[in-house]
């Protein structure tokens, strides 16, 4: 009898233990790369931000399921930028209306995590006229027209809100913040000068704390690598690196004189990829290979737009004809698909984005975006009807 007592209470010990966390007990461990409210996925969950130019409608396409959500309108749409999962949309009062298009990436490095969320309209954020926005996990910035920059908490904004962490105020000019290696890396300009000088960094208050000694007299453009951030500068461009919290910036000097009508001022590339395209003028465009730290000049005839796939991938052109071309490495042309008619060129807001496997354009005249195998011979692959005018796109999820 004593036996069977003594086991009854040991059994009633159990169940209370497991009907009950007890002090002390470790909770289940979270996932590695859980995110609440989102769900991952083993491959990019691609999508677009399409806005209607004429209507002011915005719209989202999944590039998997090819469904399209309706988002609201912004009116007088005018421009749009994304940061890889959010779309920042310029109205025609210069208000900044933000878009989550609830699909993202994380790169880990040596992984990555693929997420997809609801889509949703998170509201205005703060400024007008905006140049630029730029992301890491913890910071989005905003940069403006006249000079300041606004720095968003990322979580908050992954939340559906729009906070503020810090601004950083500068000299008016054109200038730009971009969030990298844990800090912002920020132009700098001289007092009554359009454009910037160089950078310098700041951390995530918008505090300076040191100054890249490399100049980048006259700059205009930018691009963020996995080799680091790059600027345009008078003399070629400036390649800004980090390592173990200190900063360094180095010179790619174009390879001969160029005339300012052929600098390179605005940059095109896959997010991510270390391959840079920008016009060289009105029919020729620049490849810059960061990782080689040369340039390469490519004549293609009179450009409506312009990008590049990455190392090793083809450089994509949209010539005013309304012909989509690629050209290799050493500047030969390797294709050509008639696309879009002249027309269509002429509103200045054909625009190529570019992931991994392929590349998507849009007819600013139709409801159409294109979808290209970039590498079989620039083969169609799709063509999606978005619902409007494709005036605007910008890709997230890559």
């Amino acid at each position: 009898m004593k036996l069977k007592a003594v086991t009854a209470v040991v059994a009633a010990l159990t169940l209370a233990a497991c009907g009950a966390e007890q002090p002390g007990e470790v909770p289940p461990e979270v996932p590695h790369g859980y995110v609440e409210g989102a769900e991952e996925a083993a491959e990019a969950q691609s999508r677009l931000i399409v806005a209607d130019a004429d209507t002011g409608a915005v719209r989202v396409v999944d590039l998997i399921t090819e469904e399209v959500h309706e988002v609201g309108r912004v009116d007088g749409v005018r421009a749009v930028t994304g940061d890889g999962r959010f779309g920042y949309l310029t109205a025609r009062d210069g208000t900044i209306r933000v878009i989550d298009s609830g699909s993202w990436m994380v790169d880990h490095g040596d992984h990555v995590h693929y997420y997809r969320a609801k889509v949703r309209d998170v509201g205005v954020a703060p400024g007008k006229q905006p140049l630029a926005a730029y992301s890491d996990p913890a910071v989005s910035a905003l940069s403006y027209s006249d000079g300041t920059a606004t720095l968003l908490d990322r979580a908050a904004l992954d939340k559906g809100s729009v906070t503020a962490l810090g601004k950083i105020t500068r000299e008016p000019h054109a200038g730009v913040a971009i969030p990298y290696g844990g800090h912002i890396i920020a132009t700098v300009a001289d007092i009554g000068k359009p454009l910037a000088r160089g950078v310098r960094v700041h951390d995530r208050q918008g505090k300076a704390v040191a100054e890249i000694d490399q100049p980048c007299p006259e700059l205009r453009g930018q691009a963020v690598t996995r080799r680091g951030v790059v600027f345009g500068c008078a003399d070629g461009a400036l390649l800004v690196t980090e390592k173990d919290g200190a900063f360094a910036g180095v010179k790619i000097p174009y390879p001969r004189s160029v005339t300012a009508q052929e600098r390179a001022t605005a940059f095109f590339h896959r997010p991510g990829g270390a391959t840079l395209a920008a016009r060289a003028g009105e029919s020729a465009v620049w490849s810059l290979d960061v990782g080689r730290r040369s340039w390469q000049y490519v004549e293609t005839g009179p450009i409506a737009a312009v990008n590049a796939v990455g190392e090793g991938g083809p450089l994509l052109v949209l010539t005013r004809d309304g012909k989509l071309r690629s050209f290799d490495s050493a500047g030969k042309e390797q294709a050509a698909i008639p696309l879009l008619t002249p027309e269509a060129t002429a509103a200045d807001v054909p625009s190529i984005q570019v992931d991994s496997t392929r590349a998507y354009l849009n007819n600013p005249l139709s409801a159409e975006v294109y979808e290209i195998d970039y590498n079989d011979n620039l083969r169609r692959a799709r063509t999606l009807k978005v619902g409007g005018k494709a005036g605007h796109i910008v890709e997230t999820g890559r």
